[in-house]
């Protein structure tokens, strides 16, 4: 049974490191499948079937992104009515999160099939990797249902504190995985649509496992009552869940530009990155759990309205990831390159061009990291707060900075622009996050000092 969790007493730091730690353990199995697709395809199927995948990642982002964006701004009305104790609230904010996220998988499944393609080709993704970047994406697309409804559930466990949950349905999904890619890209040679294919099936398994966690929380036992629709809550929910799915939206469209950018460099270049970004997305893992054990904590208080709390909350959870950003960038460095190796089996001097575009990326990435942990922290202390607004404006200011700084730098230094691009972004993000983190805390406790350096 799922075990929920009351982040508005006890200790923040033990409470916070509670919560994330099997989170990250979920994310990190959730990277790690992501990362074996990458290594079956680059290692079974050859470099150009890397690419493909590489190039279908920032239009994969683009409709996983909103899914979590908007389920997310869910759980944040979850976790305040469940703060604040009231259950038949709670109840009522779960029944109109399952409605409207009903709606959310028809409109998101016909508009992702319809736009892949044309999406691909606006991008100038590389002749050889077109059709499999297309293949792939399409099935991850016809995806989309067990997408949504395993990220709401797991929103649902994780408002209510339960971040163990998630991550065991992580593991079953990752060993699943790891099994089937095996089994359908080099088994039975099903190339990029085994790994797809493998990844839809596992995360199926992953959303069957936490329903069945769901239905047996003692709190949402559902009334009939509780289906009736309410505009009122449906309100509430989208104006909390629409403003951090467009933010991850935008967030996206940067993403869509960087890669229109490396696609311009050739397949290699597209192969060097793609393994580079699934090691980014390893590296992340640990800043965005803990930002989201902030973010179920900063919304329980708010509706305890212990806000104190808050304020000793994010000042943990920042020391505790930037620790964790300095050790992370160590290990790079010095294990970058062998580590990318991994990814590919190609022609010695394929593979050694590959690396050579990775590894200077992973270096100013993994050296930047802090940047990146504390602009997570901010921003899901601020929606935890209810403040979705300014979250989606950082994503607005992310978007230009992205686009700005990687047309500009890759005219100027060519591939190297890439690379600075992404650490601009989080920069101005960042700045932005904080100055509206320290103004809405002493806003809503204007009685004690902030200290603007947590």
């Amino acid at each position: 049974m799922a075990k929920i969790t009351d982040m508005t007493t006890g200790k923040p730091a033990r409470l916070l490191v509670g919560f994330a730690l099997p989170m990250l353990l979920g994310n990190l199995f959730q990277q790690l499948y992501s990362m074996v697709d990458t290594i079956v395809v680059g290692r079974g199927v050859g470099v150009e079937a890397l690419a493909s995948v590489g190039a279908a990642g920032w239009l994969d982002w683009l409709v996983l992104g909103m899914v979590i964006g908007l389920t997310q701004g869910f759980a944040i009305l979850i976790s305040q009515r469940f703060g604040a104790e009231d259950y038949e609230g709670l109840r009522k904010s779960v029944t109109m999160s399952m409605l409207l996220s009903a709606v959310t998988i028809v409109v998101f499944t016909v508009t992702a099939l319809l736009i892949a393609r044309p999406l691909l080709e606006f991008l100038n993704t590389p002749a050889q990797t077109i059709d499999g970047a297309h293949l792939y994406i399409s099935i991850i697309y016809m995806g989309i249902p067990i997408i949504m409804t395993y990220n709401l559930l797991a929103a649902i466990l994780r408002a209510l504190g339960d971040s163990k949950t998630p991550l065991i349905a992580m593991v079953i999904a990752s060993i699943i995985n790891i099994g089937l890619d095996v089994l359908f890209v080099m088994g039975f040679g099903w190339g990029i649509a085994g790994a797809a294919i493998a990844t839809v099936m596992a995360q199926c398994c992953s959303c069957v496992f936490c329903l069945f966690s769901v239905v047996r929380i003692p709190i949402l036992r559902f009334q009939k009552e509780d289906w009736r629709f309410d505009g009122a809550v449906c309100k509430e929910l989208l104006r909390l869940g629409l403003p951090v799915t467009l933010q991850n939206a935008v967030i996206c469209g940067g993403g869509l530009v960087v890669q229109y950018i490396v696609n311009g460099f050739g397949y290699i270049f597209v192969a060097g990155v793609t393994a580079a970004h699934k090691l980014c997305g390893l590296m992340e893992q640990a800043g965005s759990s803990f930002a989201a054990a902030m973010g179920t904590f900063a919304g329980q208080n708010l509706g305890a309205k212990k806000y104190d709390r808050i304020r000793e909350g994010i000042k943990k959870a920042l020391l505790i990831s930037i620790i964790i950003a300095f050790s992370i960038a160590a290990v790079v460095i010095a294990f970058g390159r062998y580590i990318v190796r991994f990814f590919i089996s190609d022609e010695p001097e394929v593979v050694a061009q590959v690396v050579d575009a990775a590894y200077p990326y992973l270096v100013i990435m993994g050296l930047c990291l802090f940047v990146l942990y504390a602009l997570f922290v901010y921003r899901t202390t601020l929606q935890g707060m209810g403040d979705t607004l300014i979250p989606m404006v950082s994503g607005i200011m992310e978007l230009f900075m992205r686009i700005g700084m990687v047309l500009l730098l890759s005219a100027v230094a060519g591939k190297y622009g890439v690379y600075f691009a992404e650490v601009g972004a989080w920069i101005g993000a960042a700045v932005l996050l904080m100055i509206a983190y320290y103004w809405r805390i002493g806003k809503i406790c204007p009685k004690q000092k902030t200290n603007i350096i947590a």
